[in-house]
């Protein structure tokens, strides 16, 4: 966009929403004509994962004029079918600044197209929304939030009649009923008459307990959680946002009686006041929560991010040390769990299937194989592991067992079409008896895993490279990777490039089809089982580097991933 171009739009800004005081004060206050830019070079973009932004007034930031745009075109995509319009949308929100008025304001949004809209009463994690939006059958959902980024910044996530985020297709067809619409003079309706027509629905306790008890029955041992439940120590951390309340109640009516929560990061607050980021993929983010554990003597300390749909972990191991897990080493030992279990009780079945993102580890398929179950990799984003359960259901090929995300994102029920950090509460909790049964720590039961099937040590790593440059840069990043292919990254050699832009595995010089929607990624194969990734982020201004590491001993595997990571790192400079 021109200098012109982005001037004009702040110009008709400060026109157009005159009555806005608000506004009017904060545009009108902006001395920096960088920042004028960065507000309004662009528009948020709206894609499988909605829009993600830092709050403020402008085109490239999230307030409530661009909610409400969005509102618009979702709305009227909605309205081009009329049993969709019928069947009404469902809206949650977390902690985060602004979060409930943007709730609000898709609600009333709708309202005025004529959708009926179920606005939860408070606020909620994502896979309760998720699960909303199946059991009351709508065509769409939203939740307001930005996971677990920093602060300054919220988001609009939208969830399909599936109840996974939206496809590629669908959000493609939103997009393009947004883009002809205005910011300003776009309607809302009262709340009370949106209420007495009918068109909103406030919902609460009957959902939360249909949610409640369906987290319950994915109980894979409860006759043990109701003997050894009440024995294990464990201190949780909300960090500050939605999972408190169904993390604890799902916990307590299964037994599990004694949690103690991090008191400093118990209440919902968009400030985040105890971390820099609410992130419990971060070691930092367990500040409190570790040195509670120590005063209790709990063995596991566990925390969900602000839409709870995230979960991270530490453990004690047989020494009584904390270690805090990454994502893949929860997944996999989620993973262990969930199908030894079906094996002990005979329930594994014969088509059992589980998924797992092309970036996370592939000690998951190693140790799904040994149970004779598939492992299907998706790409990045839990809603295409939400679209592989929908077609193992439409097909019968398979039955869905688990899925994850390195990223530390979890799920083993087909009712929640997400990642869903209440589910890998239970089944983290869950685990946990089951070593303290047979006498061991959850650190033991890792250390199994690797003596089992090999040490894998995965690293991942970001480069964030903000504003209009930054794109750029990145986009040259990835054309500088493809126009100039590395043949190795030091003395490891490549074996096979996985370009999923054009969905081509290249090996040997012959080329394959991935049959995986197209994306931005390059995924290089390594020598001895190893391998390598690089992706932009589709939610924030970053190229991200995923790197996995396999040897025989974990020492090995260390040791080889902090060499792969540095020398890849230098060919993103």
């Amino acid at each position: 966009m021109s200098e012109l171009s982005y001037r004009v739009s702040y110009e008709k800004w400060l026109h157009d929403f005159a009555n806005d005081p608000e506004l009017i004060q904060d545009l009108s206050a902006i001395q920096d004509e960088k920042e004028i830019e960065d507000r309004f070079y662009t528009e948020l973009s709206f894609g499988t994962a909605g829009m993600r932004g830092v709050l403020g007034y402008g085109t490239n930031r999230i307030n409530r004029y661009v909610v409400r745009r969005a509102t618009h075109g979702l709305a009227n995509y909605i309205l081009t079918n009329d049993e969709w319009t019928r069947r009404g949308v469902a809206i949650a929100y977390d902690s985060r600044h602004m979060s409930a008025e943007f709730a609000e304001e898709t609600a009333l949004a709708l309202c005025a197209k004529g959708v009926k809209t179920y606005l939860y009463e408070s606020l909620r994690p994502v896979p309760m929304l998720s699960f909303a939006v199946r059991h009351l059958h709508c065509i769409a959902g939203v939740v307001i939030t930005a996971s677990h980024n920093p602060p300054q910044y919220n988001g609009y996530k939208v969830y399909w009649e599936d109840g996974a985020q939206l496809s590629p297709e669908a959000a493609e067809g939103v997009t393009n009923h947004i883009r002809p619409l205005p910011y300003a003079g776009l309607a809302t309706m009262d709340k009370a008459a949106a209420i007495e027509s009918g068109l909103l629905t406030i919902i609460g306790k009957d959902v939360d307990d249909a949610y409640i008890d369906m987290i319950k029955g994915l109980s894979l041992r409860p006759e043990l959680l109701a003997a050894e439940g009440k024995n294990l120590k464990i201190v949780y951390t909300p960090l500050h946002g939605s999972g408190n309340m169904p993390v604890r109640r799902m916990l307590d009516e299964l037994g599990i009686k004694n949690v103690t929560v991090v008191k400093e990061q118990e209440a919902p607050d968009g400030a985040f006041p105890t971390v820099t980021a609410p992130n419990p993929e971060d070691p930092a983010a367990f500040k409190y929560a570790i040195p509670l554990a120590e005063e209790v003597g709990a063995s596991v300390v566990f925390g969900t991010d602000p839409d709870c749909d995230r979960m991270g972990v530490a453990v004690r191991d047989s020494q009584g040390v904390f270690h805090t897990l990454t994502g893949n080493q929860i997944g996999c030992l989620l993973l262990n769990h969930v199908l030894t279990s079906r094996k002990l009780t005979g329930n594994l079945p014969e088509n059992a299937a589980i998924c797992k993102s092309i970036v996370s580890t592939e000690m998951a398929r190693a140790i799904a194989e040994s149970f004779g179950a598939v492992c299907y990799d998706t790409l990045t984003g839990f809603k295409f592991i939400g679209e592989k359960i929908q077609q193992f259901e439409d097909t019968g090929a398979h039955t869905f067992l688990f899925g994850f995300e390195e990223s530390y994102g979890f799920l083993s029920g087909t009712q929640v079409r997400d990642k869903d950090g209440v589910n890998a509460s239970l089944l983290l909790c869950e685990a946990a008896c089951v070593c303290m049964h047979e006498g061991i720590t959850l650190y033991d039961r890792l250390q199994q895993l690797y003596a089992r099937y090999g040490a894998y040590s995965d690293r991942v790593t970001s480069r964030t490279l903000p504003g209009k440059d930054g794109l750029e840069k990145i986009k040259n990043i990835m054309i500088s990777l493809r126009q100039t292919p590395p043949t190795a990254f030091g003395d490891v050699k490549i074996t096979a490039v996985r370009d999923y832009q054009t969905g081509l595995r290249t090996a040997d010089g012959k080329n394959e089809e991935m049959g995986l929607p197209k994306s931005n990624v390059l995924y290089f194969e390594l020598e001895g089982g190893s391998w390598l990734c690089v992706r932009p982020s589709g939610t924030e201004p970053k190229i991200k580097l995923y790197v996995s590491a396999k040897a025989p001993d974990m020492l090995k595997a260390d040791a080889l991933a902090a060499y792969l990571l540095d020398q890849a790192s230098k060919a993103l400079q």
